[in-house]
């Protein structure tokens, strides 16, 4: 085992932590990280705006509470478009705004362009005259999110190296504002950008005869909805925990997994406000409220464990853990026991997270548990998460379930654990 740990210390770990500060993966992490609030805003209108009743409900506040949603649709279902149903617009702005910062550009310009050019890529125009546009704003939700990765990459690379060879750069004398001077020497490379994005809105326009978002959906819906399964499920629960084990953060796959997660809850979130099915499952609410009870690695389990542990060292770090662990904070239980570089509560780390999955996953496959269209906040409690991401008090049943199983799997290996910290105390108070 130490041979192998040495040889992913050596071979593996510079690699993550390479990945981890790549400028475009970092620009798409901290992106998501920073709309969490509309998100969240968007997350509470979503909730306001789906009562929880059936035909068969007769309790009167659940009846008032549907009758507030039917009076007031379209305030409802406007802010929830212009939060969550305009996720990818604001992806679009915060990757151009981190990639242009982190090249030390002046960021305006690459965002105004990148708004330009993500809207003649994503709007389908139906008519447009005097003081009248009419366009269809479909993929400005989580459907758009791979649009707004093109046009904000390609705005800010494109821009940048035509800055910088000062192509078309239009000399002005030492008087002229620097401002002005900026927007002159800008010029040509924002007709370029700009350009760009025109020519390949009139070809999907005139070929297709629709937007190049519908044409990039159309052409990779098959590996979105790949995405859209248990296998992947698992496979992210695998990744993530075994990269926690050699204290590689979570966050290294945010660049990756947000688009996804986050894509696939505004649809959900737009199918809820217009009252259909919801199409997917594994959203960025499903992993965390979900597969992830109390923080990477079910710590919640675990931390409530150890509060029965004799061994003082384990109770103490499950009394200083549990209230973070409540709030989907694993790290205190994560380093404090530790998680990480301990096999032997690595492994059932790894067994709870796989075992929610999969639970969750078929319940919610199969319509019993209903699924996740609302995003509230990565440190709301599970079992509150669960059923305002849900509205489905079911959800909050199948949380303690999970718990309670997630207990049942940690308990031999926590024991084992203890054995082993007396064995050690033991033999290091004969070596003194």
């Amino acid at each position: 085992m130490e041979a192998f740990i040495a040889w992913i210390e050596k071979n593996i770990m510079p690699g993550a932590n390479k990945l981890a500060s790549e400028r475009h993966l970092k620009a798409i992490r901290d992106t998501f990280m920073t709309i969490l609030p509309p998100i969240f805003f968007g997350g509470i209108i979503a909730v306001i705006n789906s009562a929880p009743v059936t035909d068969d409900t007769t309790n009167g506040i659940l009846l008032a509470w549907a009758a507030f949603d039917q009076q007031n649709a379209l305030v409802l279902g406007w802010l929830n478009q212009v939060t969550l149903g305009f996720l990818s617009l604001y992806v679009c702005i915060g990757i151009t705004y981190y990639l242009a910062k982190s090249y030390e550009m002046e960021v305006f310009l690459p965002i105004i362009i990148s708004l330009a050019g993500y809207c003649m890529l994503v709007i389908d125009p139906r008519e447009i005259s005097f003081g009248n546009v009419l366009g269809q704003l479909t993929y400005f939700d989580g459907k758009g999110i791979l649009v707004a990765l093109f046009v904000s990459i390609m705005t800010v690379e494109l821009y940048r190296v035509l800055y910088e060879h000062k192509v078309g750069w239009i000399k002005m004398p030492d008087s002229v504002p620097p401002a002005l001077m900026v927007s002159f020497g800008s010029l040509v490379p924002c007709l370029i950008v700009l350009g760009i994005d025109s020519v390949i809105f009139i070809l999907c326009k005139n070929i297709a005869g629709t937007c190049f978002a519908a044409v990039v959906i159309g052409a990779l819906s098959p590996a979105v909805e790949a995405t859209d399964n248990m296998a992947f499920a698992i496979l992210v629960a695998f990744l993530l925990n075994f990269g926690w084990f050699f204290g590689i953060h979570d966050t290294v796959w945010s660049g990756f997994l947000s688009p996804i997660e986050y894509g696939t809850l505004s649809v959900n979130a737009a199918a809820q406000a217009a009252g259909t099915a919801l199409p997917h499952v594994f959203t960025v609410s499903f992993w965390c409220y979900f597969c992830i009870i109390g923080g990477l690695g079910n710590c919640l389990a675990l931390g409530l464990l150890c509060l029965r542990s004799k061994n003082k060292e384990v109770n103490l770090v499950g009394k200083l853990g549990i209230v973070p662990a409540f709030f989907g904070i694993s790290e205190p239980i994560t380093f404090g026991l530790p998680i990480m570089l301990n096999p032997l509560l690595f492994i059932p780390s790894i067994v709870t997270s796989i075992a929610n999955v999969i639970i969750s996953y078929s319940l919610m496959s199969a319509n019993i548990i209903g699924r996740t269209y609302a995003m509230l906040s990565y440190n709301m409690p599970s079992v509150f998460g669960a059923y305002f991401s849900t509205g489905d008090w079911k959800a909050v049943l199948l949380i303690v379930v999970l718990i309670m199983l997630d207990m049942v799997i940690y308990f031999p290996f926590l024991k084992a654990y203890e054995r082993s910290m007396g064995e050690e105390t033991t033999e290091a108070n004969a070596a003194v």
